[in-house]
């Protein structure tokens, strides 16, 4: 986004950090307590001239503090004190009341019905599903990515094959990969990781993946199916996917809603936009051309944040009582770090947690999403192929 104003990183634990987004106009708003805090309260709306919060930094409670219930949700109980209640002034002390969705619980669930439906597979018709993985280049991060997924693929019993290559490696030699991968009938899914090297055109790599084998779901085909009612997709990109399945599964109410998906990528943001519109959710996109873009979030039920841009969305944007999917992930400097960083969301967390009702941690929350539903879509590419239901 462009910059012209600072943020800082909005932890109570690590040293100051600018961080520069688009301009916006500061306001001042005054406190907004989630509804499920007022119960018993004066009924004055969830903006209390007259309440004065306390709201104290602290670290994750444990212990009885802690709950967890079926569908993923970990959740805090709020430290709340009613000290005195008159018309005049109460005084509350909440620590933490955002439930917070816990995708790496979710993810393991959703990782023991894809184990279970392979066996079953296997056992019936003899098919492994099988997933391909092209690595270009020597990048760490890359090769972190591509280690994880094989990894995946051998906790539920997809078959694997991995292909490593050079960093001058040719765009020629590259398709070549491709075009075997989409001939072997033992391969169900084909990944081109990403980035690129510079060198190649990434538009004519990704098309040459067969529209049948693109468990990633980028193919213009796809998307294009994706954007159109009455049409169905192939295959869904695995990260708004995961986005969406993790408020199915945490029985969170789209249909009707006002939604907003901050980032516009082809990746995550505009994919998002598309599956919230099929959920029947009123949609708002904010991106680095957007006005009053706070304004614009303030107004959502359900806030989908891609961006990349370390806790960009603050309390002040966030309508109380609002559902946080936080695709970021981003390092900040931490001097208390062994690794010298640590990672944080697009949404400011510690904030985010007293204003909303329910938020993604980072990490821990859409990541291990995306590489389940990889696992999901390789799944469903090889019951396609082999008309096995």
């Amino acid at each position: 986004m462009a910059s012209s104003m600072a943020f800082t990183d909005c932890s109570t634990s690590a040293p100051t950090r600018p961080f520069l987004f688009s301009k916006l106009r500061p306001r001042r708003v005054p406190p907004l307590i989630p509804p499920h805090l007022l119960q018993g309260l004066p009924a004055a709306g969830n903006r209390l001239p007259n309440l004065r919060l306390t709201n104290s930094p602290s670290s994750f409670p444990e212990g009885n503090d802690f709950l967890r219930n079926q569908q993923g949700f970990r959740h805090f109980r709020p430290s709340t004190v009613l000290a005195s209640v008159s018309a005049s002034e109460a005084v509350i002390s909440t620590e933490a009341s955002a439930k917070v969705i816990d995708g790496k619980s979710i993810a393991k669930k959703i990782r023991h019905e894809i184990a279970t439906e392979i066996s079953r597979m296997k056992d019936e018709i003899g098919v492994i599903p099988g997933l391909a993985v092209i690595l270009v280049g020597d990048r760490k991060d890359s090769a972190t990515y591509v280690r994880n997924k094989k990894k995946a693929c051998e906790s539920v019993g997809i078959k694997s094959y991995e292909v490593c290559l050079p960093e001058d490696t040719t765009e020629e030699e590259v398709l070549k990969f491709i075009s075997g991968f989409n001939d072997d009938p033992e391969v169900h899914g084909i990944l081109v990781q990403l980035p690129l090297p510079s060198h190649m055109n990434e538009q004519n790599i990704l098309n040459a993946v067969s529209i049948e084998k693109d468990v990633d779901g980028f193919h213009p085909l796809n998307i294009g199916r994706l954007a159109m009612r009455g049409r169905e997709p192939l295959f869904v990109p695995c990260t708004p996917k995961g986005c969406i399945e993790l408020l199915h599964r945490c029985d969170v109410d789209i249909k009707g809603k006002q939604a907003v998906v901050i980032g516009r990528s082809n990746i995550v943001g505009m994919p998002a936009a598309l599956l919230l519109l099929r959920e029947d959710a009123s949609v708002s996109i904010v991106h680095s051309r957007t006005k009053n873009p706070e304004e614009i979030t303030r107004q959502a039920d359900i806030i989908i944040s891609a961006v990349g841009q370390p806790n960009m969305v603050r309390g002040s944007w966030i309508k109380a009582g609002a559902v946080i999917i936080d695709v970021g992930i981003n390092p900040v400097e931490d001097a208390t770090s062994e690794r010298g960083y640590r990672l944080v969301g697009d949404v400011c967390y510690e904030e985010a947690r007293k204003v909303a009702s329910a938020v993604t941690p980072v990490p821990g929350g859409v990541g291990p999403m995306t590489i389940a539903m990889l696992l999901s879509n390789t799944l469903t590419s090889a019951k396609r192929m082999h008309n096995f239901h």
